[in-house]
C-alpha cells in the first residue's frame, strides 16, 4: 500500500541520509558535476537565443524559458542534492535533448532545425551528459545503504 509519508522522506533524502562516506562523496562530486552541465546547456541556449533563436516565433522564448530554468535547477541541486531535485536535473537534461531531436527529425512549433547548425551536436552532448550524471547521483542516493536513523541501533542480523 501507498504511504504517502513514506514516499515524502524517500524524495526529500540527501546524502548525509547515506552511510558510505564513498556514496557521499559520489552524490556530492556527481550532483554538481550535473548542475556544471545543466549550466553550460543554460549558456549555450542563452548564445543561440542572443544570435538569432530570439526571433523565431515560440522557439526563442522557449531557449530564453530553458536557459533560466536550466540555471535555477542547477541552483537547487547544488543547494539542496536531493533525490527529487536531482531526477528534475536529470529530466531537465532529457527534454532538452529530446526537444532538439524533435525539432531536427520531426519538426518543433512548426519549426525545423538540422544537426548541422551551431552547438547542435554540442548541445546534445552536454544534455545528455547532464542527464547521465544527474541520474547516477540520483541511483547511487536511492539505492546506497541509509545510515541508521538517530537512537536507533543499526540491524545487524542475528548470529546463527
Amino acid at each position: 500500500m501507498f504511504n504517502r509519508d513514506i514516499a515524502v522522506r524517500f524524495l526529500l533524502r540527501g546524502p548525509g541520509a547515506l552511510q558510505s562516506l564513498i556514496a557521499r562523496a559520489a552524490v556530492l562530486v556527481l550532483a554538481g558535476t550535473g548542475a556544471g552541465f545543466l549550466v553550460w546547456s543554460a549558456v549555450i541556449h542563452l548564445e543561440l537565443w542572443a544570435d538569432g533563436y530570439r526571433d523565431i516565433s515560440v522557439i526563442g522564448p522557449l531557449f530564453l524559458v530553458q536557459s533560466i530554468a536550466s540555471i535555477v535547477v542547477a541552483l537547487a541541486i547544488v543547494a539542496f542534492r536531493r533525490l527529487a531535485v536531482l531526477a528534475v536535473g536529470a529530466m531537465t537534461g532529457i527534454a532538452t535533448a529530446v526537444g532538439l531531436l524533435l525539432s531536427v527529425y520531426v519538426g518543433l512549433f512548426g519549426y525545423k532545425e538540422s544537426l548541422s547548425v551551431s552547438y547542435a551536436v554540442l548541445s546534445l552532448a552536454v544534455e545528455f551528459t547532464a542527464a547521465f550524471v544527474l541520474l547516477a547521483a540520483t541511483a547511487v542516493l536511492a539505492l546506497a545503504p541509509r545510515a541508521p536513523a538517530a537512537g536507533k541501533p543499526s540491524q545487524v542480523p542475528a548470529a546463527i
